[in-house]
């Protein structure tokens, strides 16, 4: 008995994984495109008001961007203490996590085009919504003149050839690995353990169900993508079109994490518009989903999604899970066990700081490469700091300068919502 639950699990892992991996690849691609030919600084001109156009511009620009919670955070903060109203800011924090290019690519394999076509509609008008609340109840701006050297981080280096694959297949990768494979994983885990028909036998309520979903995903962080195969398998299991919106919304738009820096940055009355406009929009388009739209559009969708396989050839489907596993593997090991070796660059910054100062201090709440980033561009920034090198698995700062302000790194780190500990 065990054995065939064992068998049945990886058989349900292996599908789902060829299911979305050619999808996957493709958004990964066009990630890179965007990082590389549409870069964050390019956006600040969008940003600047709080009037329905710059909401809906902050919004739109959103929705195709590939970045999850935690990686949306710093960057909207730095759009924020940029010169971005607290609105746009806001509006930009709740529709980008929700989809990506590679989402929607996903959401379009697994679960049929309608919900392809419904979660980016529903981002947009969360985002504008949010925005819109945050406009109404607090839209005092940030003061530049306490730190006027915040910039919006970018990624520098490289042709843009070689960035856009680095971006995409390397360091996007290395942001949701973890997170897409336990998603793989429940996903397969769920559609084993629960059986057909579950949520309609023993939750008849579309709306408790809602409640359910929502519950559970406000606190629990997935990323827009790793949410698919987990909506998927619990359509499969019975649960209601709306139901499954809601957790498309809400896993990928609200955790802990993401809302206490919000709280600590924007202040307590923004991270109430931001969690009223993302619960209520999510309720409300869940309802209209199960009250107004035939639900066999989207279990019609779901099944030909299933077993139509699009027309990729199975052959494809495999060699292309073949290779994301491989990219999940090279990310994971890369990040959790190989220690990396010193690069040029950093060999020949460690002999300079022979002659100059340098001090380690440890900072929580970095976790992914786009806080990296964000840390070592703002800290680079300061006066009397020339380098910065961050260590995401140590959660440590190099820096390196002829004189280090640590009351202005404190502060710096703290306003980005990252947490300064010490000197170590």
């Amino acid at each position: 008995m065990i054995m065939k639950y064992i068998t049945e699990y990886f058989n349900e892992l292996l599908y789902l994984t060829a299911e979305m991996a050619p999808y996957l690849l493709l958004g990964f691609l066009f990630a890179g495109m965007l990082h590389v030919y549409f870069p964050a600084s390019k956006m600040m001109k969008y940003f600047g008001g709080t009037k329905l156009r710059h909401l809906t511009n902050a919004s739109l620009l959103g929705i195709p961007l590939p970045l999850c919670s935690c990686g949306v955070i710093p960057t909207g903060v730095s759009f924020y203490k940029n010169g971005a109203s607290k609105s746009s800011s806001v509006s930009f924090l709740i529709s980008t996590p929700q989809t990506g290019i590679d989402s929607i690519l996903v959401t379009y394999s697994l679960i049929g085009l309608p919900f392809a076509i419904v979660r980016p509609i529903v981002a947009l008008f969360s985002g504008i919504m949010g925005g819109w609340i945050t406009g109404k109840v607090d839209n005092q701006q940030f003061d530049k003149s306490q730190n006027p050297r915040h910039h919006v981080t970018e990624w520098q280096g490289r042709s843009k050839f070689k960035s856009m694959f680095r971006y995409g297949f390397v360091e996007f990768m290395a942001d949701i690995a973890k997170w897409l494979a336990l998603g793989l994983l429940l996903a397969a885990l769920i559609s084993v353990i629960i059986p057909d028909g579950f949520f309609e036998q023993y939750i008849g309520n579309d709306f408790i169900g809602m409640l359910i979903l929502l519950a559970a995903a406000i606190p629990l962080y997935v990323c827009a993508t790793g949410s698919v195969p987990i909506a998927a398998v619990l359509m499969l299991k019975g649960i209601s079109p709306g139901a499954a919106l809601v957790f498309l919304m809400a896993g990928p738009a609200t955790n802990i994490a993401s809302m206490t820096v919000l709280g600590k940055v924007f202040g307590r009355k923004t991270l109430f518009a931001y969690m009223g406009s993302i619960i209520g929009s999510a309720l409300l388009f869940g309802w209209i989903i199960n009250q107004f739209l035939p639900r066999e559009w989207f279990v019609q969708a779901l099944e030909h999604a299933q077993h139509s396989g699009h027309f990729i050839p199975l052959w494809f489907k495999y060699a292309s899970a073949g290779i994301l596993v491989l990219l999940l593997l090279h990310a994971l090991l890369r990040r959790y066990f190989v220690k990396s070796t010193p690069t040029e660059k950093q060999t020949k910054n460690k002999e300079e700081s022979k002659s100059m100062g340098t001090i380690r201090v440890k900072i929580d709440g970095m976790t992914c490469n786009h806080c990296k980033m964000t840390v070592e561009n703002q800290l680079k920034a300061l006066n009397g700091i020339d380098d910065v090198q961050v260590d995401l698995s140590t959660g440590k700062a190099q820096l390196t300068g002829t004189s280090i302000d640590l009351r202005a790194v404190a502060d710096t780190v703290n306003d980005l919502g990252y947490a300064y500990v010490d000197k170590v």
